[in-house]
């Protein structure tokens, strides 16, 4: 049952880490990319690392996992942040659509 349920976990943080990547290519300018990749690929990991903490069982493996997890759970927002605060002062404006 572990192996099923891991394995569901797994295949969808894979999910939302191609989602992310189809984003970060696809959308218009820095900050619309930088939304995609640090909301989808946030979930996305902590999807595959809570699917592979299933997968391995209660054991010391897991609670490492599951420490990278908080871990990622707080750092990748931040960063978002920080990145996107600095692009802000440094002077990238966001996309405006053109008008016709």
């Amino acid at each position: 049952m572990n192996v099923v349920i891991g394995s569901i976990l797994i295949f969808c943080g894979v999910f939302f880490v191609v989602v992310a990547a189809i984003g970060v290519v696809r959308l218009p300018d820095f900050y619309a990319r930088l939304h995609a990749s640090g909301k989808a690929e946030t979930l996305g990991a902590i999807l595959c690392l809570t699917g592979l903490a299933v997968y391995c069982g209660p054991n010391q493996t897991s609670l490492k996992l599951i420490l990278i997890i908080f871990f990622l759970l707080f750092a990748n927002p931040v960063g978002t942040h920080v990145i996107s605060r600095a692009a802000f002062r440094y002077g990238i404006l966001p996309w405006k659509k053109r008008k016709e």
